[in-house]
């Protein structure tokens, strides 16, 4: 089953049907103890509004309410050795392999709910960057229990040059408006996620592919387990919350988005995410 937000409205998917769900919050929906058992019940006590061709040419909102969004990083070998490369010349990058190697993963925070987009919506490059890139990652939803019950697609765009520069300026490299797309919905499979599924990236300039790969999140060294329970740790989510897993899709050290880039991150069962690319003026 699939959750959208679209037009201010909550909208399940389920077998092709479409059903509005009202008289509830998102973040109410989002925390129930049995979403997938919740949401069984929904379709059986209301009648669809339609099916799954309304979505066509729909504007997807961004699958959030008030809860936060965190990434994990250095979780792939490929991420590894991109963030070694990057910080080669700061001396930063022996910090990259002591992180894949250690016990306690890397997690930061990434953005706030309004400063994250939708599929269909813009992500944007810092004016101050010169090496600006995509990265698609299966990202997790945790309920304030820190159960996870969902999955979604997510795109934490990345200013290369800033984190390789100095790695204490990851925040400023990776936080800032519209550095977070996820999307086109919630997944609530009702089950664990294969390990098999598949990651996969296109980026589309004037016409023609400019990168594209695909990868299986089983390359993922760390479990989504390990990592909610870190985040979990210390902290409590009220609304729940979502975690970027890490990326292994990074495009070669000559690349850097251009505005007008089209970027489509697609994970098996979940959907396509698009965004288009802008920089602010």
């Amino acid at each position: 089953m699939k959750l959208f937000k679209i037009e201010n409205e909550i909208i399940l998917l389920r077998a092709e049907q479409l059903y509005r769900i009202e008289e509830i919050s998102w973040d109410e929906l989002v925390n129930q103890e049995e979403l997938y058992t919740y949401l069984q019940t929904y379709i059986e006590t209301y009648s669809s509004i339609s099916n799954s061709a309304w979505l066509k040419n729909k504007l997807m909102d961004a699958p959030i309410g008030n809860q936060e969004i965190w990434a994990a990083g250095v979780t792939y070998l490929r991420s590894k050795e991109a963030r070694m490369e990057e910080s080669k010349q700061s001396g930063g990058s022996d910090f990259y392999a002591k992180v894949y190697e250690a016990d306690r993963p890397e997690l930061f925070f990434k953005s706030t709910a309004s400063r994250c987009v939708g599929s269909g919506q813009s992500v944007y490059i810092r004016r101050d960057s010169a090496w600006n890139v995509p990265e698609p990652e299966l990202t997790l939803f945790a309920n304030r229990s820190g159960k996870i019950v969902g999955y979604t697609i997510g795109n934490d765009m990345s200013s290369r040059d800033i984190e390789g520069d100095n790695p204490l300026y990851l925040p400023q490299a990776k936080s800032y408006d519209g550095s977070a797309a996820i999307g086109p919905c919630l997944w609530i499979p009702g089950r664990t996620i294969d390990a098999q599924t598949n990651i996969s990236m296109r980026i589309e300039r004037e016409g023609g592919v400019v990168f594209s790969g695909v990868i299986s999140i089983s390359q993922m060294k760390r479990t989504h387990e390990e990592l909610i329970s870190y985040l979990f740790r210390e902290m409590s989510f009220p609304h729940g919350v979502y975690l970027m897993t890490g990326t292994c899709l990074v495009p070669p050290n000559d690349f850097t988005l251009h505005p007008g880039d089209k970027i489509v991150i697609a994970i098996d069962g979940i959907g396509e995410l698009i965004n288009t690319v802008a920089k602010k003026s």
